[in-house]
């Protein structure tokens, strides 16, 4: 079976009053310079409104292989603006991660449609013959309700540890109070945090996304 799209995961949270500053260079810096990279599908932006850290972007990817080639390597690294350095110094809470699509494989990111509300899973320190549970897991939790565009499954690496994250992309809110995690079985137990995410939309109204 070949492997699936590729994930590059970061999630970071500025200081207030950096925030004008560290968004004017996500939208017109860091965001399109990444868009712009071979291999790079999609770059989209969310906001969180349930958890930390504020700020999410998602990218797909052809492979996840590109975040280690050339194209990738001339934006990244020692490569970086004077302005990249100066904000990703000054961010909190940054998470970066990479990774493959387990299921449905070769799905991006808005595919169904713009959502309302995005929820992402993240599990850590599951036990290999607790892997397939989160799939099978988190298609009965969503999977055949009106309320649900799309959901993905990935395997992540982070810090030089495996995870899994699930997205979720909700037509119209879905509350996580009272949610039934039967289906995850021991899985449950591995939940790192679960976080709700709306559109990031730039000054003037302008969505932060490309592609």
């Amino acid at each position: 079976m070949p492997a699936g799209y590729g994930l590059l995961l970061a999630m970071m949270e500025p200081p207030a009053a950096l925030e004008a500053e560290f968004n004017e260079w996500y939208d017109t810096e860091h965001l399109p310079e990444r868009a712009a990279v071979d291999g790079f599908l999609t770059a989209r932006r969310f906001v969180c409104i349930e958890g930390w850290p504020r700020y999410l972007a998602l990218y797909d990817l052809e492979r996840v292989e590109v975040l280690h080639e050339p194209s990738y390597a001339a934006v990244g690294g020692a490569r970086q603006s004077p302005w990249s350095k100066r904000t990703q110094g000054f961010v909190g809470g940054l998470l970066r991660a990479e990774g493959v699509q387990l299921y449905p494989g070769t799905a991006l990111t808005g595919a169904q449609g713009r959502a309302a509300r995005l929820a992402l899973w993240h599990f850590r320190g599951v036990p290999e013959s607790d892997t397939a549970r989160i799939v099978t897991g988190l298609r009965a939790i969503y999977e055949d309700r009106p309320e649900t565009a799309q959901l993905r499954v990935f395997r992540i690496e982070h810090d030089d540890e495996v995870g899994f994250v699930g997205l979720v992309e909700l037509r119209l809110p879905r509350p996580l109070a009272g949610l039934d995690l039967a289906p995850l079985g021991s899985a449950a137990r591995c939940i790192e945090a679960l976080n709700v995410y709306v559109p990031y939309r730039r000054r003037g109204g302008l969505p932060g996304l490309f592609r």
